[in-house]
């Protein structure tokens, strides 16, 4: 599924994300930037150590919850990895929406910092940190388009979802959200 803004596009795919012949690659990580499992340690494994030796360096500190850092990408195709700590799911009342939606937001800035014409996101949260996957797509998808929206950067926004389920739910809030937005 594809929809073009300000210029720009936005496409919702199932696949791998380490895979992507992309500018950056979004990984989901943990706020120690340590490695982990699923997209984090998929990248790790890809990517080889050369990620990790770079954000023990260049952030001993870790990422806060709600933002994203930037490494070169290893192994992999990319150039870089914006590394982005979304929060975990407790309940909705701890300011979750908004730590999502900033993650995203500060990738798609990275992304234009560093001028990269495109970029592929994981669905962020919604894992290990239990987020509801219908409501973190609905948050990443209007954190996106309203960046685009404003920017018409970057070219192309990917979403590389891992399996069916999460296409389609994903899929499913575009069309809500796009409902919302276009008049």
């Amino acid at each position: 599924m594809q929809l073009k803004i300000n210029g720009a596009l936005l496409e919702l795919v199932q696949g791998d994300v380490t895979l992507q012949q992309v500018d950056a690659i979004v990984n989901a990580a943990n706020q120690a930037l340590a490695g982990g499992s699923g997209v984090d340690g998929a990248i790790h494994r890809r990517g080889g150590s050369r990620i990790m030796l770079e954000t023990d360096c260049l952030y001993p500190q870790g990422c806060a919850t709600g933002s994203a850092v930037v490494s070169g990408a290893g192994d992999l195709s990319a150039n870089y990895v914006f590394h982005a700590v979304g929060p975990r799911w407790s309940g909705g009342n701890n300011a979750e929406a908004e730590l999502l939606a900033s993650a995203y937001q500060q990738c798609l800035s990275l992304a234009c910092e560093t001028n990269c014409r495109s970029i592929a996101f994981p669905s962020l949260s919604t894992g290990a940190y239990c987020f509801p996957l219908f409501q973190a797509a609905s948050i990443a998808l209007t954190t996106t388009m309203s960046f685009l929206q404003k920017r018409g950067a970057p070219e192309l926004v990917r979403f590389v979802l891992f399996n069916r389920q999460v296409l389609e739910e994903f899929e499913r809030a575009l069309g809500n959200v796009q409902q919302l937005i276009e008049p």
